[in-house]
C-alpha cells in the first residue's frame, strides 16, 4: 500500500550546488587548472579533473601522490564549508519542498569531501536552506550507482513510482532514474553539458533544463505547486 507522499530526490554537486566554482578555486590553490566549465563538462570520469590537453600533464604532477591529493580534497572541504554556493533559486526550492506536508525530499550524492554529510549540510544551512529538515541527505560510495539508494528510499517510504522524482546532472542520474521507474528531472549547468546529454545518454531534450531557474519552474510545475513563483531569466550559465 502506498502513501500519500511524494518523493523528491536532489542530487547535491552540479544541480543544487555550484561545485565547478568550488573545485575551480580549490585547483587553483594548488597550482592546477581545469579550465573552463564547457571544457570540463565534455571531458569523461576522472578526465573531468585531470584537465583537457593544455591542463593535463601540470594536473597530473600534483595529483599523483597520495598526499597530494589529499590536501587537495582537505581544500576542498574548506571550501564547500566556508564559501560554497548554491545555484540561483535552489534555497527558495528546497525550503518550499521542505515546507510541503505530503512531499519526502532529501539529497543522494557522491560528494568528495570529508565527512560530506557535514560538509554539505553545513554549505545548505550557510545558504539558508533548513537542512536540518531534509527527510534524508545519504552519501554514497563513488563506484557505486543511485539505482539501488532511489528504489530503497522510495520503499522506506512507501512511495508510488509514479509520484517519485530525481534531478540530477550527469547521464548515470538519468539512467538510474529510468530504471526504478523514476522520474528525471536532467539539468545542463552541471557535470555533463546539454550537447553530452542529448546525444550521449540519449536525454530527450524535454527533460533538461538549461539554468536552475528552469529547473525550479519544471519541478514545482509537476508538483502542482502553482503559487509557486521564480524570476526566470533567459539562463544563469551557458550550457550548449
Amino acid at each position: 500500500m502506498y502513501s500519500q507522499n511524494r518523493l523528491i530526490i536532489l542530487d547535491a554537486d552540479g544541480t543544487t550546488i555550484d561545485s565547478f566554482k568550488a573545485m575551480h578555486k580549490a585547483f587553483a590553490q594548488h597550482g592546477m587548472n581545469l579550465g573552463d566549465l564547457e571544457r570540463f563538462q565534455k571531458r569523461r570520469n576522472w578526465f573531468k579533473y585531470l584537465g583537457g590537453f593544455k591542463e593535463f600533464s601540470g594536473n597530473l604532477r600534483r595529483q599523483i601522490s597520495k598526499n597530494k591529493r589529499s590536501r587537495l580534497i582537505n581544500t576542498l572541504t574548506e571550501i564547500y564549508r566556508a564559501e560554497g554556493i548554491v545555484y540561483p533559486g535552489i534555497t527558495e526550492l528546497m525550503n518550499r519542498l521542505i515546507t510541503e506536508s505530503n512531499c519526502k525530499v532529501g539529497v543522494l550524492t557522491r560528494n568528495i569531501t570529508r565527512e560530506p554529510e557535514v560538509t554539505l549540510r553545513q554549505l545548505y544551512q550557510r545558504q539558508g536552506i533548513d537542512a536540518a529538515a531534509l527527510d534524508f541527505l545519504v552519501h554514497l560510495p563513488l563506484k557505486q550507482t543511485k539505482a539501488q539508494y532511489f528504489r530503497e528510499i522510495r520503499e522506506y517510504y512507501s512511495i508510488n513510482p509514479a509520484c517519485s522524482y530525481a534531478c540530477g546532472d550527469e547521464q548515470g542520474d538519468f539512467f538510474a532514474a529510468l530504471s526504478t521507474g523514476t522520474h528525471p528531472f536532467m539539468v545542463s549547468y552541471g557535470f555533463d553539458g546539454y550537447w553530452r546529454l542529448v546525444n550521449k545518454a540519449r536525454v530527450p531534450k524535454e527533460l533538461i533544463s538549461e539554468s536552475s531557474h528552469e529547473l525550479c519552474q519544471r519541478l514545482t510545475n509537476a508538483l502542482g505547486m502553482f503559487d509557486y513563483c521564480q524570476p526566470m531569466p533567459c539562463q544563469d550559465s551557458g550550457t550548449r
